[in-house]
């Protein structure tokens, strides 16, 4: 059953909300095992952030991912990332054995070309203990699962099973039976891939399981978690395969326009992202289901949804396919105020923060504020000497969500060192300050992060620990040497933490009551 439920637009965080926040991905944590996941390390953190007087946990998009390790550019908009499955948890499960983990890596990088191999192997191991007897408690919870989330897992473990035949090759260069879905060839894959297709619904019950921990344990610490939900899906993904008629494709299921960004101060040719863009009529046709059930999918996992490339919902930016560069590119329209009416109906309440950043026109404003949903400002951008720069703490509404940075952006630290002598002059002039060293930088953008009126603060962990070179998440444009940072044990024993918990509660950002748990509302809606 759902419906419209309580009042119309209510924003995620309640008017003289103050709560703070650190932005870290789930694979950089500290972990013996190559990359992080959500065991131990998870755990440790919430209860990290915690005792630092923090309310929220922000991490990037969880699902599994393709080329170049990008969690923008997921295989499926529903499943998980299996290397966030906890091999220690496995362990105390009783579905591996403590010799099965032997490995070595490195404490402060993600390996992938070692780590994903290794995960599989224990991930296959796992299933082999299971489908030979071990934990037969847990038969009739994996049976469960596979029958409630069957809507979208049998085609995800259908596409990943045939990914791996064909050696990870993009789906549009496999037989053209499977490519078009006809059934006969679907049907004879099922039955020559079965075991494989069970491995990965495998993998999907346990990831899924340890994320309900793990949600548990947040909601015990009072630590919300916020999910990262990208606007577009991969054009190699299980979402473009098993719904071909929701985005702009032709008759051989090739996209016909690709997503990107105009040519802009920045980059001369715009930016070709090459997603496939979607068909709003066909989505409109059902009430949008496709995308709701994408962000309850979500949802069930996290309490509030950083929309990526919120300007989407208002125009995007559609290239004809194999163009060159992005600027034969026109601005489309996307669903506008119909699809927020949709998704209100359905879910009750809108738990979103609008990842508002670049170009920004007076619709996407207009947008955002219909449905007060609150956006976001990056002090990094707020010193190029204008007075009406928005990104200024000045020029905040408290409907907002303050970060020192992004995973975009570089740590704070290098910013300041990179970013020309006239932006130093005009960050230690807002400062009432005459100058000041690199240093000192980091924490002194926190403090007027968290000084200021936005509801939410948030600042990315290298922030916190003053990190400097060597520490970014993500460089746009680079095809590859991004995601892998990680952060170390020793990191994480540093004073920081205690000085953000007394910067917490000098900024009255401690005692706000926490806000409605979006499973909850779900729950009590469904």
């Amino acid at each position: 059953m759902s419906g419209n439920h309580g009042p119309a637009n209510v924003p995620p965080f309640p008017r003289d909300y103050r709560g703070s926040g650190i932005l870290l991905h789930v694979t950089s944590l500290a972990s013996p095992y190559g990359v992080g996941d959500i065991g131990p390390p998870a755990f440790s953190w919430i209860d990290r952030l915690h005792d630092a007087g923090q309310r929220w946990w922000q991490a990037l998009p969880l699902g599994p991912t393709g080329y170049g390790n990008s969690p923008y550019q997921s295989l499926s908009s529903f499943a998980g990332n299996g290397l966030l499955i906890s091999p220690a948890g496995l362990i105390s499960e009783g579905l591996l054995k403590p010799g099965d983990c032997d490995a070595q890596f490195a404490p402060d990088l993600v390996d992938y070309d070692s780590v994903i191999p290794f995960k599989h192997r224990l991930l296959e191991r796992a299933w082999t203990y299971f489908n030979t007897g071990k934990r037969q408690d847990l038969r009739s919870p994996y049976d469960d699962y596979c029958a409630e989330q069957e809507n979208w897992l049998e085609d995800y473990a259908l596409f990943r099973a045939l990914k791996a035949k064909y050696r990870g090759a993009y789906y549009l260069d496999w037989p053209a039976e499977l490519v078009q879905r006809r059934p006969s060839a679907l049907l004879k894959a099922r039955h020559e891939l079965a075991s494989q297709i069970d491995q990965v619904r495998f993998a999907q019950f346990l990831l899924f399981r340890q994320a309900g921990q793990l949600k548990e344990h947040a909601r015990s610490k009072g630590v919300g978690l916020i999910g990262d939900l990208p606007f577009f899906v991969s054009p190699d993904s299980s979402d473009v395969w098993a719904n071909p008629e929701l985005f702009l494709l032709d008759e051989y299921r090739r996209p016909r326009h690709v997503a990107g960004v105009p040519p802009d101060y920045f980059s001369a040719d715009g930016q070709l992202w090459g997603n496939p863009v979607y068909n709003w009529d066909a989505l409109r046709s059902t009430g949008y289901r496709w995308c709701i059930e994408r962000l309850r999918a979500l949802l069930s996992h996290v309490d509030v949804i950083r929309l990526d490339h919120f300007r989407g919902f208002a125009a995007a930016w559609h290239v004809p396919a194999g163009s060159s560069t992005a600027r034969s590119g026109q601005w489309t329209p996307g669903p506008g105020a119909g699809f927020f009416k949709a998704v209100q109906r359905e879910l009750g309440r809108l738990p979103f923060i609008a990842e508002d950043l670049g170009l920004i026109t007076p619709d996407v404003q207009v947008l955002r504020d219909e449905f007060q949903v609150p956006g976001t400002r990056v002090l990094q951008f707020a010193f190029d000497g204008h007075a009406d720069n928005p990104y200024l703490p000045s020029n905040f509404v408290p409907n907002t969500v303050a970060y020192t940075g992004t995973h975009d952006n570089a740590p704070t630290r290098q910013w300041y060192e990179e970013v020309p002598d006239d932006q130093r002059r005009n960050l230690w002039n807002y400062l009432k300050r005459a100058t000041g060293d690199g240093a000192e930088v980091a924490p002194e953008v926190m403090r007027l992060a968290w000084s200021s009126v936005a509801a939410l603060t948030i600042a990315p962990l290298q922030d916190l620990l003053n990190l400097g070179r060597g520490t970014r998440m993500n460089v746009p444009g680079r095809a590859d040497g991004n995601w892998n940072w990680r952060c170390t044990e020793e990191m994480l024993s540093m004073p920081a933490f205690q000085w953000l918990r007394d910067l917490t509660e000098s900024s009255k950002r401690t005692d706000s009551a926490p806000i409605p748990r979006a499973s909850e509302i779900l729950q009590a809606i469904s």
